[in-house]
């Protein structure tokens, strides 16, 4: 695992700076601790920060191929390189290391830009092909690593974080304000924005070309479509059988590594699912790493340790106290680049930290609600349907009357907050709605937290553009099938992989997905949604292929997340932080949000009148972040 970053001037004859180069990559050091690699040739310049996980002695990068004229750098893991490689050696290419980087300047050089279609990986990387003066950028299928560049008049910028960009002389820190409106209903900036208005993220399953003097950005990837033919459908038992060998294939080859390696566990579904596929393929090997909360609501360490137990798996865990979690906040800013309003980034962070004292890499259960819809909000869709049929003035005069006056209570996921949100999407389009109940504000809720300037210059801006995108591209042929095409593409991408990365690569621990191996996502996306979701049942094909291999009831256990009680903290260990940050005085000189629509929010979470947990975290993290980086100025915060 690495972290990546360089530039390409415009000009073909201005050499490019090595000292630039090597500016960047100390600004993402803690991606990649162990070494350091650059290639200057002419206008271009690629650099690398490596952790060394593969071939720890001769996989230095940037690795180049035979001749020196095609060079790689290499943020990820490619988990088919030696099949590749056989096949490679046996066209004529010579290998000089064991690292698996190696494989994509040898496969470049047999099939062109076609080679990112042959990757298994999770993968960011960035070629220069000298004969031909040309960059080729690209982001793995699901976007499990990250890659931003910007265009510049002088210079093509990319790198892993913002933060290498802004090392950039060429590169502006302009704040998009449309940007932080849609944070605000996300809780993160959907890609391809960022919080910079000279910014973007590659998406996921592209890649970038430049050449010329000119950039094209290109997809090679996208979710299949599920399958309709006329013929007998497959029965389930071999469904069932092609699932469990799909998944243990995709553990295998992540247990692939030259250092310690470990597992995340929560005890549910997912997590659980792959420890049984690791105690199959290394028995008595797997070491797996929890955490627990005093808070009964949000701790599941009776379920996770009755996992380990059943498994005999070298099992550590620490209980995490709101001490433990506020203690890390202020700094966690500067590892996220741009706001997100995850909470559970805080216990992420943690868990990566305590993990990385034992191993060097961990396999996480990523991507499995999303791809099987095992959200509550796809189960709320079908009541939405029934719920909307309902007489207007039966839900206006009697129902949401009802909701609003149900006592607030604090705990995880709480029927009232679930009630509150399900009345608050009624009567969107699906794909709003369903942003709605995952998000922290609505269109109009997120206008009248801003400042009266910037509501006047948004007020023509559509702040779910990116949903109905993706809602218009999704190939599933149902609305079900259409909303977990927007999630993966869009909370799952830029919100939990976000997450993910930028806490555990903060503590330097990588971690693989191996839900989101894309064989295990194009089987699972091929089939029908009425196997995911069946009835008021979640994730129901997986819950029964998985069964076999797992511990009694875990299969039926109800989803719960991995939340922390910020609803008591900001009436207890968060409040005079949250005095601070969302002071009038401050949001006055800020000019970024308004200060009675900031204060009428705080005072009914701190009188019990509303729950408004989300939406005071989500503005906390924007100020934690301008406080960090926009107030500091960036370069000056990132050289601190």
């Amino acid at each position: 695992m690495c972290g990546i970053a360089g530039f390409v001037n415009l000009d073909p004859s201005r050499r490019a700076d090595a000292g630039l180069l090597r500016s960047m990559t100390d600004a993402i050091r803690h991606r990649g601790p162990d070494d350091e690699g650059f290639l200057v040739e002419g206008a271009a310049a690629i650099g690398i920060r490596r952790l060394s996980i593969i071939d720890l002695t001769t996989g230095r990068q940037p690795i180049a191929n035979e001749d020196g004229t095609v060079s790689v750098v290499f943020n990820g893991e490619l988990y088919n390189y030696l099949e590749l490689k056989q096949e490679l050696i046996a066209k004529g290419h010579t290998f000089r290391t064991r690292s698996d980087t190696e494989v994509l300047v040898h496969l470049y050089e047999q099939e062109g830009d076609a080679f990112l279609s042959r990757l298994n990986a999770m993968a960011a990387l960035a070629l220069w092909d000298s004969r031909r003066r040309r960059l080729l950028i690209a982001r793995d299928r699901l976007g499990k690593k990250p890659l931003h560049y910007a265009i510049t008049r002088d210079a093509l910028v990319f790198g892993s974080e913002l933060k290498a960009l802004l090392r950039h002389p060429a590169v502006t820190a302009d704040l998009d304000v449309a940007s932080v409106a849609r944070y605000l209903v996300h809780e993160y900036v959907p890609c391809p924005r960022t919080i910079y208005a000279g910014i973007r993220k590659l998406r996921p399953g592209h890649y970038g070309v430049l050449e010329n003097g000119h950039f094209a950005e290109r997809q090679y990837w996208d979710v299949p479509a599920p399958t309709t033919d006329s013929g007998p459908p497959p029965s389930r038992q071999a469904v069932e059988e092609e699932i469990r060998e799909t998944l243990y294939d995709s553990v295998r080859r992540r247990l692939m590594s030259d250092v310690p390696l470990g597992v995340f566990l929560s005890g549910g579904l997912d997590s659980t699912s792959i420890v049984a596929c690791m105690a199959r393929a290394a028995p008595g090997q797997v070491r797996t790493f929890s955490v627990a909360f005093r808070e009964k609501s949000f701790d599941e360490s009776s379920h996770f340790r009755a996992v380990a137990r059943h498994f005999g798996t070298q099992h550590v865990d620490r209980t995490l106290t709101a001490g433990d979690l506020l203690d890390i906040l202020p700094g966690l800013a500067k590892v996220i680049d741009e706001p997100l309003g995850d909470a559970s980034i805080l216990p992420t962070y943690l868990l990566s930290r305590f993990t990385r004292e034992h191993v060097t890499v961990a396999l996480g259960g990523e991507g499995g609600d999303e791809l099987l819809a095992g959200y509550p909000t796809y189960q709320a869709h079908r009541l939405a349907t029934a719920y909307e049929r309902l007489p207007g003035p039966l839900r206006s005069g009697l129902i949401e009357p009802i909701v609003r006056r149900l006592p607030v209570s604090t705990s995880n996921i709480s029927f009232d907050f679930k009630a509150r949100r399900f009345v608050a999407g009624a009567g969107h389009p699906a794909e709003i709605r369903n942003q709605i109940w995952l998000g922290s504000f609505s269109g109009p809720e997120t206008l009248a937290m801003l400042h009266p300037d910037l509501r006047r210059e948004l007020r023509d801006v559509d702040l779910f553009d990116e949903e109905r995108f993706h809602m218009r591209n999704a190939p599933a042929p149902d609305r079900l099938g259409r909303l977990l095409y927007v999630d993966l593409k869009m909370y799952l991408q830029d919100s939990i992989l976000v997450k993910v990365d930028r806490a555990s690569m903060a503590c330097s621990l990588e971690v693989r997905a191996p839900l989101l191996d894309y064989r295990f996502v194009e089987l699972i996306s091929r089939l029908p949604t009425s196997w995911k979701l069946r009835g008021m049942t979640t994730k129901h094909v997986f819950k029964k292929a998985m069964a076999p291999w797992l511990p009694p009831g875990i299969a039926g256990r109800p989803k719960k997340g991995f939340g922390i009680p910020v609803a008591e903290w900001l009436r207890g260990p968060l409040h005079p932080m949250m005095a601070e940050l969302l002071s009038e005085e401050r949001l006055k000189r800020q000019g970024l949000l308004d200060p009675a629509a900031v204060a009428s929010l705080v005072g009914d979470h701190l009188a019990g009148r509303r729950d408004n947990r989300k939406q005071i975290w989500t503005l906390l993290m924007l100020q934690l972040w301008e406080q960090s980086w926009r107030r500091a100025g960036p370069r000056e915060t990132i050289a601190a």
